[in-house]
């Protein structure tokens, strides 16, 4: 039977939270082991990394295995805003400390919080556990074993002691990180009389990501991010609220799975992916010709594998720039015309149709696989006839009025809608794990389009030549 965190079997902590602080201890390696066999008896485990633990071992292995963010900064904040160590504080069933320095101890018995391990103790209510780990000398001085009384006699906290052993320094003592099962036992214990303290996920730390093989490994991916600017006169544009942040996470994304990107890049605020390939553009017309300067290749066949079309590409541009600066007045009239739908322009190249919709040449030799963005306001009616008339496979649609899901936010809610018919309505997700989501459909499409392709081919090769 398997219990509510995913996969794994029942076990004395189903359904428990707990937080792991890992201090700067040389023990701190065995904190990756001890998180697995919590896990595995069906715990939720957040984990907290001092400075100095983050020293020995990343967040990296720990964010792997916990699918959680690592806290490691006093100052982060959870993608939906939150602070993070706050709400490992407020809905952990249990902070476990393994292992924990002399420093950490006379810290907390002293109630100061200079890292995220110490303030995620302060500010919670749940039972802590602390297993200490450090030189012999150190264990058995006064002021350590003072902290050690205080934390236990005063604060309640359960300490498991070290034990003796081969130590970091070369000797022999009583300082060794306490065996990884009784560490787990007292965790066990000390919430063994005490309902699950917060069940519900949305309250508790958020999943992170998951990670994907290299699946788009040996594909060209074309992500365009950021807005367009259209020039008023040399010193002011009509533009949008774009930040390109929604394109940037699908070309790291893509990287991240083996992809070749290039990141057509119009006016963006955050750093673009340092391994992909970079065009830099301004306006609706130079995005424009960079399109078409990738999308055919000059034997006709295609640029790419795939095109995600996240810039917000602006509607409108003056009809007539100044080739000046406008002087100030009391009002100022300009005449604007719609920009040309770069998509749609794409997609019909890309299937030999003419801006009517005949066929007029060949397709695109693959037929890449067409992503497009609409960001809408108040309902999300118009997507599906913008998905047709654009002509692409995919379409994400989402409103820019709802929190959390606008222009510069680090979330997105959004509906990937398809070709076929389909309907994705995706919650609340980091702008990566909307990316993650949509290349996985992308990924699909590939490999659908690819496999169609190969049996075409083996097809003309069985049919028998004419007599």
């Amino acid at each position: 039977m398997t219990g509510s965190t995913g996969g794994h079997v029942d076990g004395r902590l189903t359904g428990r939270l707990i937080g792991l602080g890992v201090t700067g201890s040389i023990a701190a390696y065995k904190a990756v082991e001890l998180l697995r066999l919590l896990r595995a008896e069906g715990a939720d485990v957040a984990v907290m990394l001092t400075p100095s633990a983050a020293q020995f071992v990343g967040p990296l292995s720990f964010a792997a295995l916990s699918r959680h963010p690592v806290e490691t900064d006093l100052l982060g904040l959870l993608p939906d805003g939150r602070i993070g160590h706050i709400v490992v504080g407020d809905t952990a069933d249990a902070i476990a400390v393994a292992p924990a320095t002399a420093h950490f101890l006379g810290a907390m018995a002293n109630g100061l919080a200079g890292d995220v391990v110490t303030a995620t103790c302060l500010a919670s209510r749940a039972p802590i556990v602390v297993a200490p780990a450090m030189d012999g000398d150190m264990w058995t001085h006064p002021a350590t074993q003072a902290n050690v009384t205080r934390l236990r006699d005063a604060f309640g906290y359960r300490i498991v002691e070290p034990e003796q052993g081969s130590l970091a320094s070369g000797q022999s003592g009583v300082g060794r990180l306490a065996d990884l099962g009784l560490i787990v036992d007292a965790i066990v214990a000390a919430v063994a009389d005490r309902p699950v303290r917060v069940p519900e996920p949305a309250a508790r730390p958020p999943l992170v990501a998951t990670a994907h093989d290299a699946d788009l490994t040996g594909r060209h991916i074309v992500v365009s991010a950021g807005g367009t600017r259209e020039a008023i006169d040399p010193v002011r544009f009509i533009g949008n609220r774009s930040t390109g942040k929604m394109g940037v996470a699908v070309a790291e994304a893509a990287l991240a799975r083996g992809a070749s990107v290039t990141v057509i890049a119009a006016n963006v605020e955050v750093p673009l992916p340092r391994t992909a390939t970079v065009a830099r553009v301004e306006s609706t017309a130079d995005l424009r010709a960079a399109l078409l300067r990738l999308t055919q290749r000059t034997d006709g066949t295609a640029g790419y594998d795939a095109l995600v079309m996240a810039a917000a590409v602006a509607d409108f541009r003056p009809v007539a720039p100044a080739d000046r600066k406008l002087e100030r007045a009391a009002r100022l009239a300009i005449e604007l015309e719609s920009t040309p739908d770069l998509l749609a322009e794409v997609a019909r190249i890309a299937h030999g149709l003419d801006s009517h919709g005949a066929p007029t040449r060949r397709p695109l030799e693959p037929v890449p696989v067409l992503v497009g963005f609409a960001a809408e306001t108040g309902s999300l009616e118009r997507a599906g006839e913008k998905l047709r008339r654009k002509g692409v496979d995919l379409l994400v649609a989402n409103d820019v009025s709802e929190p959390g899901s606008g222009f510069g936010t680090d979330t997105n809610r959004v509906t990937v809608l398809g070709a076929d018919g389909s309907r994705d309505e995706l919650p609340l997700l980091t702008k990566r794990g909307v990316a993650e989501r949509l290349l996985d459909r992308v990924a699909l499409a590939l490999d659908a389009r690819d496999a169609a392709r190969q049996t075409d081919a083996t097809t003309a090769q069985r049919s028998p030549e004419p007599a």
